[in-house]
């Protein structure tokens, strides 16, 4: 929901065109709303407890008991605030800076966790909270980055979530045979390669739909891991199905800063390839050449190739870079969280990750944010298990989805794919 202002201007002066969209405010205030409803309607009470630092961390901090009750409604009631003056600002034209919804955000999740803390025989663990976001997070992570890639230089990659399949597969078969998980690691990345090959020789050679492509080869996928798992991983499963994880690696001093050092620094070495990936993609995409010539046969192939950029070669060979890279996400299913393959174990995540991709607008560092972002609410739903609060547990399992939704459609706003995402480029 958008309006547009055009002010008239002075004789030399360019025209001002303000755009007002009510969906950031609207979504604000109905997620308010929600909370408030849920408030009232299952009131809890005591005291929530926060546990700061786990046990035997080298900084030792207590845990903090607060009130249910005022907490939860006074920032329940501050983040009302935030969503009426977000309205305000939108019928006034004014821009809504990316402050308000962080701070909103923070406001809505004290509340909420208050409440589901109030009362529980269990403590808010902080840093178990955030740590777990980080990890449930790296395969949407590595997808965002490889959707991102593949839509920026102009093909749409839906075969994420087949690429985390095969990744996931072969990581389990290598890794078992050589018992060494960067053996797996790699392998994980052929994987996503190998899907990456059929899309790109489908969608940019023979011109067919990306998106049917890529449907069809998530399905394929599916059906070839689950044959083979069946007919081979299944009967040999301690030789070919039990490959070794990557295990925990603390990094001195800032693995004992309070809180987030824990959670940022003491993971496995796919987090901290992640933090890598994401630097590096986000740097090159807008300061290199490389970067350059993805985004130009993504925005403007014909123009691109009048400057002699091969725009078909050029797509081709960065969609198999985005395999490679959608291949590590898949490694974390069976390298870190599961040390095994299973039917399907993917769950559905290529999808969100595609979400991802488009909540972050086509951009590298707000893709990852994304992601985290629903990393996040894969975490809360474990954590909102633990502590027995009255949400029904088949809605805890459809939060991280929800999130999705919620994010794609009340946040994501008027924004518009690379202009050549998706078009096949025919040389004329």
């Amino acid at each position: 929901m958008s309006t547009s202002l055009t002010s008239a201007p002075a004789l030399g002066e360019p025209t001002v065109v303000k755009v007002r969209s009510l969906k950031t405010p609207i979504t604000l205030l109905a997620i308010v709303a929600l909370l408030g409803l849920l408030f009232l309607l299952a009131p809890r009470s005591g005291t929530a407890v926060y546990r700061l630092a786990e046990s035997g961390a080298a900084i030792a901090l207590g845990d903090v008991s607060v009130p249910a009750g005022p907490v939860i409604w006074t920032t329940w009631i501050l983040a009302l605030v935030l969503g009426v003056w977000s309205l305000i600002a939108a019928q006034t034209y004014r821009r809504i800076g990316l402050w308000l919804p962080i701070v909103y955000a923070v406001l809505a999740m004290t509340a909420f966790l208050t409440w589901a803390g109030a009362g529980a025989a269990g403590a808010i663990t902080l840093t178990g909270l955030l740590g777990g976001s980080i990890s449930l997070a790296v395969p949407l992570v590595f997808g965002a980055l490889a959707g991102v890639i593949g839509e920026r230089a102009g093909v749409v990659n839906v075969a994420i979530e087949g690429q985390f399949l095969l990744g996931a597969f072969t990581a389990a078969i290598l890794g078992s045979i050589t018992h060494n998980p960067f053996v797996g690691l790699i392998g994980a990345m052929l994987g996503g390669v190998l899907i990456s090959l059929v899309l790109g020789a489908f969608a940019i050679r023979y011109l067919v739909d990306q998106v049917i492509v890529g449907v069809v080869l998530d399905v394929f996928a599916s059906g070839l891991t689950g044959f083979l798992y069946q007919g081979l991983l299944a009967p040999n499963g301690q030789t070919l199905n039990s490959p070794v994880r990557f295990s925990l690696i603390k990094i001195p001093i800032l693995g004992d800063i309070p809180v987030i050092g824990p959670a940022l620094f003491n993971q496995t070495f796919l987090v901290y390839l992640m933090y890598v990936v994401v630097a590096i993609v986000a740097w090159a995409m807008y300061r290199t050449r490389w970067g350059l010539r993805v985004r130009a046969v993504g925005e403007h192939p014909h123009a691109a190739d009048t400057v002699g950029i091969k725009v078909n070669p050029t797509r081709f060979w960065n969609l198999q870079l985005a395999g490679a890279i959608a291949g590590i996400g898949g490694a974390y299913f069976t390298l870190v969280s599961v040390p095994q393959f299973t039917k399907d174990m993917t769950a559905g995540l290529g999808y969100i990750a595609l979400a991802a991709v488009i909540f972050g607008r086509w951009d590298p560092l707000r893709a990852a944010l994304a992601a985290l972002l629903f990393g996040f609410a894969t975490n809360l739903q474990n954590l909102l298990s633990v502590l027995k609060t009255p949400i029904p547990g088949e809605f805890m399992l459809m939060l991280p989805y929800l999130v999705t939704i919620l994010a794609v459609v009340g946040f994501v706003g008027q924004i518009k794919a690379p202009a050549a995402d998706g078009k096949p480029y025919i040389k004329s």
